[in-house]
């Protein structure tokens, strides 16, 4: 009797662990089966190159509008010996086996602008180029497209941009500066002496609002190297920046000023008991002339050296 207890829960423990046995050899039976019933298929052949006189048996005019950019007569060509159209668009045959199947080719209207820039630093990630990513305009989600056109209708403008000048490319977005240019006092950018590259670029910079140089001061100076730093006697406002005083697109006012003269130096210098303020224990208080605030309403007549002067008695840049 006493043995017959004992094998009760032998048994018991091992009808559990021969199903388990049972199950472990079944599932990998019939993963060893899977695995061999369904092959990896095989990876599909890549697109080949068809050539620029292929595309242009069905776009002729882009083609033919192609060829008198740069980018039609260059000889340059990509590391799997694209050239021209496909050069940017990719390989063309499945695109043309497919009877001209927009899916089978890179379609730039269907890119996102990320996708649009990558294509085009392929070749123009350098120079002037080199600063594109994270800059004001690349975070704003604009494409290259945005300022340029690769397949020009008309007349090729200048860099193939959208516009015929740049001027117009750019206040085409910048509608407040294009507004500032046409005051009375402006940088001559609507004569074509100037441009907005002449002080920015576009496809970003290190200085600030995508200027060329380091600094606002720094970019002026390339210009002005007159009114350069260090000097013996500093006006503050003029070392920390230009724009303190000028505003460098456009002024109502003469010499770009953002306000007009005795105004502007009234922001921070206050008048009472300038030498030229009619104030005597002999004559009423200055608060009874409120014209009269310096000789002929002109700081500068007197402090002709407001940027900076070098003589030893130049502190109040009289001299």
């Amino acid at each position: 009797m006493p043995s017959r207890v004992l094998r009760r829960p032998l048994l018991l423990l091992l009808v559990p662990c021969a199903a388990l046995l049972a199950w472990g050899l079944a599932a990998a039976q019939s993963q060893d089966f899977t695995d061999k019933k369904a092959p990896a298929p095989p990876p599909a052949a890549p697109a080949k190159l068809a050539g620029m006189e292929a595309c242009g048996e069905c776009h002729s005019d882009k083609v033919e509008q192609l060829a008198r950019t740069a980018h039609g007569r260059t000889g340059h060509t990509t590391p799997d010996g694209a050239l021209a159209c496909e050069t940017c668009h990719g390989p063309g045959s499945e695109h043309i086996e497919g009877g001209g199947d927009a899916t089978k080719i890179r379609s730039f209207k269907k890119l996102s602008p990320p996708d649009v820039v990558a294509v085009c630093l392929t070749c123009h990630e350098q120079g002037e180029n080199s600063h594109w990513k994270g800059s004001p305009h690349d975070n704003r989600a604009l494409s290259c497209l945005s300022c340029h056109q690769i397949h020009p209708e008309k007349e090729v403008p200048e860099h193939l941009l959208a516009k015929q000048t740049e001027f117009a490319t750019c206040t085409s977005c910048h509608m407040r500066r294009k507004a500032s240019l046409y005051r009375s006092g402006h940088m001559p950018m609507r004569e074509g002496t100037m441009r907005c590259t002449s002080c920015h670029n576009p496809h970003g910079s290190t200085g600030p609002t995508l200027l060329k140089q380091a600094s606002i001061n720094e970019n002026c100076y390339t210009c002005h190297a007159e009114k350069r730093s260090p000097v013996l006697w500093e006006h503050p406002p003029v070392r920390e920046q230009c724009t303190n005083c000028h505003d460098p697109h456009g002024s109502l006012h003469p010499r770009l000023l953002v306000a007009k003269v005795p105004r502007l130096c009234q922001q921070c210098h206050d008048e009472t008991r300038h030498p030229t303020q009619p104030y005597s224990d002999a004559s009423p208080g200055p608060e009874f002339f409120p014209g009269s605030r310096m000789f002929d309403r002109g700081c500068l007549n007197c402090h002709s050296m407001i940027h900076g002067s070098n003589h030893p008695a130049g502190m109040r840049f009289l001299r």
